[in-house]
Parts: C-alpha cells; sequence; structure tokens
C-alpha cells in the first residue's frame, strides 16, 4: 500500500530534510519514527527537500507499506515517536503511481520577514530580520519581472542538483501585518536557494540600495555573482507542494493560520 503523509515542523534545530550521516535531519528523525510505529524499515520520499533552518508547513511525503493501519493510527502512531518539532499532520492513501516529488504541479514557499531596528527575540529562527525600511512599491515592481518562465541561474547555488535553471515562477504576493512582512511565491519547482536568493533582491531593492529595474539585469544575467547575498533561512517556510484534483490531497494544515 503506498500512503501520503503530510508533515510540519520547525527546521531551526535539524541539518536540513535529507537524510545524513549525523542522523539529524527530518528525514531521519521522520523515518525512525515511522519505522518504530510499523516495527520495520520505512523509506520516505518528499515533495521538496529543505535547507538546514527552513520550515515545513505541509511537505508531503509518500511511503510504502506492507503493514496495514488506519491513517489516522499512522499520524497518532507515528507522531509518538516524533520530536514535539515535527508532527504528522495527515495521512491518506493514494494510487500506486503517486510520487510526492514527480506528481507535484507546483510548489509555495513563504518568508516571514521582521522589520525593526531591533533584531528578532521571541521569533529568533521563525523569521528573518532587516532594519531598514522597506518600499512594497520597489519590492512589487521587482518581483513582477521574475513571473514567468525564465532561467533562473543568478538566483542559484553552487550546490544545485537541478537537471534545468528554467523554471516558471506563477506568483509573488507581498503583504505587511504591523513590523512583519510575509513574501509568499509559487512555481512549477525551485533551484536551491531560489527563494533566499531572491530574497536578498528584494529586500535591498527594497531598502533602497537598488532600483527595482536591477532585478531584471540580475535575472537576465544569468550569473549568481551579480545578485545580492543568499538571505537567512530563518523565516523560510516551504508551504508544501500541490496536486491535480484527483489525489485529493490537503494543501492546508493549521500551520498555516500560524504566520501573519
Amino acid at each position: 500500500m503506498r500512503l501520503a503523509l503530510g508533515l510540519s515542523y520547525r527546521g531551526q534545530g535539524y541539518h536540513g530534510w535529507q537524510s545524513q550521516p549525523d542522523g539529524h535531519t527530518v528525514q531521519d528523525k521522520v523515518e525512525a519514527a515511522l519505522a518504530s510505529f510499523a516495527d520495520r524499515a520505512v523509506s520516505t520520499v518528499c515533495a521538496g527537500r529543505t535547507d538546514a533552518g527552513v520550515h515545513g508547513l505541509n511537505q508531503v511525503v509518500h511511503i510504502d507499506v506492507e503493514v496495514h493501519r488506519e491513517p489516522f493510527s499512522w499520524v497518532r502512531g507515528t507522531n509518538r515517536y516524533l520530536p514535539r518539532d515535527i508532527a504528522v499532520q495527515w495521512c491518506q492513501p493514494v494510487l500506486a503511481d503517486f510520487h510526492a516529488r514527480n506528481s507535484a504541479r507546483g510548489r509555495r514557499y513563504a518568508y516571514l520577514l521582521l522589520e525593526s531596528p531591533v533584531r528578532p527575540a521571541i521569533e529568533a529562527g521563525a523569521a528573518g530580520w532587516t532594519f531598514r525600511p522597506l518600499s512594497i512599491e520597489a519590492m512589487h515592481a521587482a518581483a513582477l519581472l521574475l513571473l514567468g518562465e525564465h532561467d533562473f541561474s543568478a538566483f542559484r547555488s553552487a550546490e544545485c542538483q537541478a537537471a534545468s535553471p528554467v523554471k516558471q515562477l506563477r506568483a509573488i504576493d507581498i503583504h505587511r501585518r504591523g513590523a512583519y512582512w510575509r513574501f509568499d511565491f509559487d512555481a512549477s519547482a525551485f533551484l536551491h536557494h531560489m527563494v533566499r536568493n531572491i530574497m536578498g533582491c528584494l529586500v535591498a531593492i527594497g531598502s533602497g540600495s537598488r532600483p527595482p529595474g536591477w532585478m531584471a539585469e540580475v535575472l537576465a544575467s544569468r550569473d549568481r555573482s551579480r545578485a545580492a547575498p543568499t538571505f537567512a533561512p530563518d523565516g523560510l517556510y516551504f508551504v508544501g507542494p500541490y496536486y491535480d484534483a484527483v489525489h485529493a490531497l490537503p494543501e492546508r494544515t493549521p500551520a498555516f493560520d500560524w504566520l501573519p
């Protein structure tokens, strides 16, 4: 039986999603918990790998299992063995050809940013930070220049393993609530560090260090050295993938309403 599971996690204390020899990744913790509950090894395939410090709101994984349990049992039973900052939110049987990564029609990220003269304290690790005032008009103008299908090599890390730098960026939404900014990104897929590198450029433009048109110059250059430094992972959230309606998988978890 193939199952899809939705996971939420705080990434601050982990070395990213993907399994590593030290065992201190989200994938390692999830697979260990699944194995404890199922009493046998369980491998996961995720919709999108996240880096160290990056959080997940609705990370989707699929697993193939031989033991039969009700979906709610997989949720509660697995959570019993997980640390408090990782939790299975839902579980649902899927067709045998469903693939958490390859079946995704798109993926979404959100970045939470605090604009304040003083660095975060209570929200340390959960929000990025800028001490310079930002212009929403300048950032909106710059964001529009990125929409559509482009070669995003200028926003791609040297460690990126994607087969192609060409991605379709479908939407960038920016809004503010009090001292907090929220940036929402929707794309066919994302390159390694793509959102954090775009964020670095948006903040530079929003603070007046660069004009909005600079974003188009960076994009056209296809040169990573032309873009701003990679922004902090602290405020980055993998909102999750979305799939064709036939799969009927949840696209939201309660954690969605935690972000402003």
